[in-house]
């Protein structure tokens, strides 16, 4: 037998019941607004999820100590393709998303926190709906978490060989010596963030229930919004200004926040992905800033830094908010948006995207390769924080780099069949894939998905998928070796 089916069988139900569990919430919002229809459409959604994950947990006997590595893997990618497709049924059952299809979508969207959606009136859902679909976010965000440090180490297998693929220079097994107290301190972190946020956003005078919403959206880095305008439907300044500041906080590697709450302020300070990570964002507000300026977008200068400041923290943070309609912006200030598209944030933290850490060892591998043809005989090694990184580390990393273009020539290939325009079809891909959300033209921020096909619309729902899940995760399920128990 190449998978343990019974232990991907246990903890499908244990997934059941704790999405099931997560849904209550969304359900006392709709009783709190009287939305009896609402109400009833997660009722029917949590009941059978509960009757059905409780079964299949009583029912379903197994060994979880002869787990293999490749049985991890699987259960990932089925949890998270799971997830989705149960989160969708309040969607369908309420009649506001009746096709399936669109509904996983705008499933997947949330729980990838990817932020784009299919809805052409946002607004128009009521907010029992509106609520479970932000609340996704913040699953979803904190679910990277748990599957990477959490749940594979539980279940008998390294986390940090997963997130050895994701970081080169800190990992989650390097805060404390166990991964699980790990997973704790930083799901306290994550925590403490939302309530913070939510509490400057009421202090600001946002409603409690719209802080909540943007909330998950911006700790998350989701995107999702209560309003079809997103942000700018408050024109507030002091609401982008904290929006803005906890996207980019959620798109710091959480390792650091350890070292701050144990006093370690110079090994915070001198993270070169951090450092490289506020160059980014400090150079994109800028040059945006004065492209729209010049170009007399906005009429001062203090509009157009307001403006590109928080959508080049939305954007790295593949957060996915707007603030503004960019799509209108000229093409300079459009170009530096689609490449912090495929940058994203920092590595160990709930961005999508190739992660900045992969960035600066790709930039440092580049200096690399011209002090060796200055200097053949030289040894020279490539070092983050210091410290040299393995060769092998790299060599993953090129990898990557590689596979997630190759993905998303591949991905956009197949798009273009629906025969849209080339900047919509590269934008939605690359939006997708690095789990961003809005793109430009037809699927803008004051846009939608909703013009696909359904065969496009899963398509762009794999690709949020496997953009999420590091790529290799979901890839590896449609390779002959890992269906082969001979290896």
């Amino acid at each position: 037998m190449v998978l343990n089916y019974k232990a991907i069988m246990k903890l499908s139900g244990i997934i059941i019941i704790i999405l099931g569990g997560a849904m209550i919430p969304s359900l006392l919002v709709s009783y709190y607004y009287d939305e009896t229809d609402t109400a009833n459409s997660f009722l029917l959604s949590i009941v059978p999820m509960l009757i059905i994950g409780g079964i299949i947990i009583r029912t379903v006997k197994v060994d979880f100590t002869h787990l293999k590595i490749r049985d991890g893997y699987a259960i990932v990618a089925l949890c998270w393709t799971l997830v989705s497709a149960l989160g969708a049924i309040p969607f369908v059952i309420s009649g506001y998303i009746p096709n399936f299809i669109d509904a996983f979508f705008e499933a997947v969207s949330g729980f990838t926190t990817t932020g784009c959606s299919i809805l052409t009136d946002i607004e128009a859902l009521p907010k029992g709906l509106l609520f479970w679909r932000s609340f996704t976010h913040w699953i979803g965000g904190m679910g990277i978490i748990i599957f990477a440090i959490a749940l594979l180490p539980a279940l008998g297998i390294s986390g940090q060989k997963i997130a050895g693929v994701e970081t080169a220079g800190q990992t989650f097994g390097k805060l404390v010596p166990k991964l699980t107290q790990s997973s704790k301190i930083l799901y306290l972190i994550y925590f403490v963030m939302t309530i913070l946020e939510i509490l400057l956003l009421a202090l600001g005078g946002m409603g409690l229930y719209d802080a909540m919403i943007n909330t998950f959206g911006s700790v998350g880095t989701g995107g999702y919004s209560n309003y079809n305008a997103s942000i700018a439907h408050y024109d507030n300044v002091y609401f982008e200004i904290v929006i803005a500041l906890f996207m980019i906080l959620a798109g710091t590697n959480f390792t650091l926040y350890y070292f701050v709450i144990r006093k370690r302020w110079k090994e915070f300070i001198s993270d070169s992905e951090l450092r490289l990570y506020l160059l980014i964002i400090l150079s994109a507000t800028m040059l945006i800033a004065f492209n729209l300026w010049l170009s007399n977008s906005y009429d001062t200068m203090g509009e157009s830094l307001r403006f590109s400041f928080f959508q080049t923290a939305s954007v790295i943070t593949t957060t996915g908010f707007a603030s503004a309609n960019f799509d209108l912006w000229p093409t300079f200030s459009k170009m530096i948006l689609f490449v912090l598209m495929f940058i994203g944030g920092c590595s160990s933290s709930t961005s999508g995207g190739i992660k900045v850490m992969r960035i600066l060892l790709l930039l440092k591998y580049i200096k690399r390769g011209i002090s060796i043809r200055l200097h053949p005989r030289a040894v020279i090694s490539i070092k983050i924080n210091d410290k040299s990184v393995p060769s092998d580390t790299v060599s993953a990393v090129i990898n990557f780099t590689f596979l997630y273009f190759a993905v998303f020539l591949i991905g956009t290939l197949l798009l273009s069949l629906d025969n849209f325009d080339l900047i919509t079809t590269t934008s939605a891909t690359a939006a997708c894939l690095g789990n961003v959300g809005p793109g430009f033209n037809l699927v803008g921020p004051v846009m939608n998905y909703s013009i696909f096909s359904d065969l496009s619309t899963l398509l762009l729902s794999f690709l949020m998928l496997i953009g999420r899940l590091e790529l290799f995760t979901i890839i590896l399920l449609f390779t002959r070796q890992f269906w082969n128990p001979d290896k």
